[in-house]
Parts: C-alpha cells; structure tokens; sequence
C-alpha cells in the first residue's frame, strides 16, 4: 500500500534531520572521544551534525553563558565597555592569569570566574530569568544562586540551543542596543585573516564524571556565516585541547574554514 505524499515528506524531513555527518564522526571517532558537533549557515539552515541525539542533551553551561553575560552585563550598566577594569582583591585563585586586575575583554579571554560573578551580582539574580526566557537559552532550575547558576547545575543548555542563540546574536535579534552587541563582538573575535573571522567561548564542567567540555561560537565568511557548538566528555585536562582542536577540524572538513 503506498504511503500518503505528506507522510513520505516527513519521513523524509525525519532522516535528513537525523542524518550522521560522516565526516565530522570520523574525526571524533579518531580522538577517541564522546560528543557532539552541530555546524548551520545562518543564511541557508544547511547544518552538519554528530550525535544528534546528544546534541539535544542538556549539559552545565560553564563559561559559555560567558557569551550571554557579557551581553546582559553590558545592556543591564554592570560595566561601560571592554576596557573597563575589575580590580582583583587579592584572593589568589588556581588559573594564575585570574590574579590580577582585568578588564572586561581580558576576563573574557583568560575566562576568568571571579570577574563574571563580580558582573552577575551588579546585574542582579532577579533579572536574568526573563533575559533567559527571552531567548530560549537553556533550562534554569529555580531558586538558584545568582553568581553561580550557570556553574552549579542549575543553568543547563543543549548544543542544539546554544545554535538557536548564537543565530540570534549573530543576526542582532535579541533586544539590546548596537553598542552592546559590538562590544561582545570585539572581546569574542579569536582569529581574523583576510578570508573569515572566528568567534568563539570555551566552557568546562567537572561537576561530572566525565566532566564537560564546550566550544562555541561563529564563523563569518564574505558570503555567509556559520555558527557552531560542541560539547565533548572531558576525563582529564588533557582533553581540553580537543574543543577547540575537533571543531576547527570539522569546520575545514565541511569548508567553512579554508584547509590548513
């Protein structure tokens, strides 16, 4: 008996949503490591994926929500601009590069901890549930503790979700003013030639056994732009060298970043 056109069409749609990206698997597969990979145009919604089914998995934001903080930080008057300074009070911390001064581009950098917490009790915990909301950025567990939800396991987001918003500070959907966004743009630039420019955060969890790593960000092309998020278990640090490593991998193998 022949099936109905729609449901040939959705049963289509289903595997091509659901379809592994080869490529991408092998190089996973090659480290040796668990994770998932989601790579899309902003333009055209052409995505390349591993592991579809984690990369719906709900995982610690860690210091990705970096990328969202700066932004509320920024909008909310927390700090002025990138080159504000937040004057370190002496606690020496394990990451050596924590203990001194930092302005808001070098605390993004070096992912410094103390900063953002610093930034997240100016913003004030009551207002980023609706800022969250607003743009579908994860799941927060409530109560929570505002200068560490999205360390302890009450901010957790998938890497199909971390896309969704990148998308949306990408194309400057999200309610905040120009300034806000150029700001972010400038502290989050990792690499520039001629022919792109990368965008990225790195995050890591160990409140997990294996605990969790994250890349994620853009890239942007003359002709278009593309925004990625990895997650992969992290068993020891190092591991960690594998974020960035796996991601600009995959993205030569798709052509987005040019073969080195």
């Amino acid at each position: 008996m022949p099936y109905p056109i729609g449901l040939l069409i959705l049963l289509c749609c289903a595997g091509l949503a659901q379809a592994e990206d080869a490529a991408i698997a092998q190089l996973f597969n090659s480290a040796g490591v668990d994770g998932t990979l989601v790579i899309e145009s902003v333009s055209s919604g052409e995505r390349a994926v591993h592991n579809d089914a984690r990369a719906e998995q709900a995982f610690i934001a860690a210091s990705t929500f970096k990328v969202f903080n700066t932004l509320i930080a920024v909008e909310e008057g927390a700090i002025a601009s990138a080159d504000d300074t937040l004057h370190w009070d002496g606690t020496e911390h394990a990451f050596p590069d924590w203990n001194r001064d930092q302005t808001l581009a070098t605390a993004f950098k070096v992912s410094c901890v103390w900063c953002y917490q610093e930034l997240a009790q100016r913003v004030g915990a009551e207002t980023y549930p609706a800022y969250l909301r607003l743009a579908g950025f994860g799941q927060l567990r409530e109560p929570f503790d505002g200068s560490r939800f999205w360390l302890d396991g009450a901010l957790t987001i998938s890497a199909e979700q971390q896309v969704a918003f990148l998308k949306q500070v990408v194309q400057r959907r999200l309610p905040f003013r120009a300034r806000t966004y150029e700001t972010l743009a400038a502290i989050m630039l990792a690499d520039a030639t001629p022919d792109y420019r990368l965008s990225a955060k790195t995050g890591w969890s160990t409140l997990s056994t294996p605990g969790i790593g994250w890349y994620v960000g853009y890239v942007e092309r003359a002709e278009d732009t593309w925004v990625f998020a990895l997650n992969l278990d992290v068993h020891d640090a190092s591991d960690l060298p594998l974020r960035r490593q796996l991601t600009l991998e995959a993205l030569r193998a798709k052509g987005i970043l040019p073969a080195q």
